[in-house]
């Protein structure tokens, strides 16, 4: 059983396929989603997969003690096997990135995301809450907003808040991402600061649904110079700048009794310490599809609670 949980950032350096097999919809392969509300996600199979390879290239040995206890051992013709100690949920969609008239682009979120958001902050030992009013709404100050009360969005025109005033629940959370991803410096950690935008959940839902990047692919036959037979079709990405999060769970290490006394980590401490000391030291992996055509790229934030998660 997991006992304690911290919190895993993943941003998106380049666009994602995390594929979830082929489909007779309009897209040909497209990403992975939440089945009950069809937001992208990262399985949670899928993330652990990306992260035990990241770790295995970080120490160019597959078979390191340390990566065996953490991830799991599949042992020697099926004898010996036993679970890994890490454990991790699904990462989930918290900001998505949509092209702004102004400003380049903005993050958009959504009430059902950041309620989830909230519960899963308390799983992980944070005190942080953001409680976002109902409507459409921005951070204060932002550098999106034309006459302080609309934004535009793709095609589509929002009515927001008056952008003026002390700063809000949207520029907290804002900013507490800023620190958390980046030490709030950089261009990014400035627009994080300011530039979030929540809309009603079913507006979110559209452009999770309609706003992601979708690529035609294809393969030319050498012989005829022509598209190959059935080499022609439609693959679906989570954009770059897109922010999700999971939660690494932490749980002693799965040993025999007889050999207890051979541990490789003596408490999930210890554990917790070797994977984040990891992601600090090698924070871009590799996640999903298409690795060799650059895609997939994605840095990784670790962030640990002061007074610890689950128990």
């Amino acid at each position: 059983m997991y006992r304690k949980a911290n919190l895993l950032f993943l941003l998106n350096e380049t666009p994602l396929h995390a594929g979830s097999g082929d489909s007779l919809g309009i897209v040909d392969m497209p990403i992975q989603r939440e089945r009950h509300t069809s937001f992208p996600k990262i399985e949670a199979s899928s993330l652990k997969g990306s992260m035990r390879e990241h770790f295995e290239r970080a120490v160019q040995n597959e078979n390191d003690p340390q990566i065996l206890a953490a991830f799991g051992d599949e042992g020697k013709n099926g004898e010996g096997s036993k679970a890994g100690a890490l454990g991790f949920t699904d990462a989930r969609l918290l900001l998505f990135p949509i092209k702004s008239m102004r400003g380049i682009f903005a993050w958009i979120t959504c009430p059902k995301i950041i309620g989830k958001f909230n519960d899963e902050l308390k799983l992980a030992g944070h005190t942080e809450q953001f409680n976002i009013p109902k409507g459409i709404r921005t951070a204060i100050g932002n550098d999106l907003t034309l006459n302080n009360d609309s934004i535009i969005l793709e095609e589509y025109s929002f009515k927001v808040n008056k952008n003026a005033g002390e700063k809000n629940e949207i520029n907290k959370l804002g900013e507490w991402l800023s620190i958390q991803l980046y030490n709030g410096k950089g261009y990014f950690a400035e627009k994080l600061m300011t530039d979030i935008v929540v809309l009603d959940n079913d507006d979110f839902k559209d452009f999770v649904n309609l706003s992601t990047e979708v690529i035609t692919r294809t393969r030319i036959d050498n012989e005829t110079g022509t598209v190959a037979d059935g080499a022609l079709f439609t693959e679906e990405y989570l954009p770059a700048e897109a922010l999700m999060y999971s939660l690494v769970l932490t749980a002693p290490e799965f040993t025999a009794e007889k050999d207890v006394n051979k541990k490789i980590f003596a408490s999930e401490e210890k554990l917790k310490k070797y994977f984040s000391d990891t992601i600090k030291k090698n924070d871009v992996l590799q996640i999903g599809g298409n690795a060799t055509l650059g895609k997939g790229i994605t840095r990784a934030r670790f962030v640990e609670s002061k007074e610890g998660g689950t128990k």
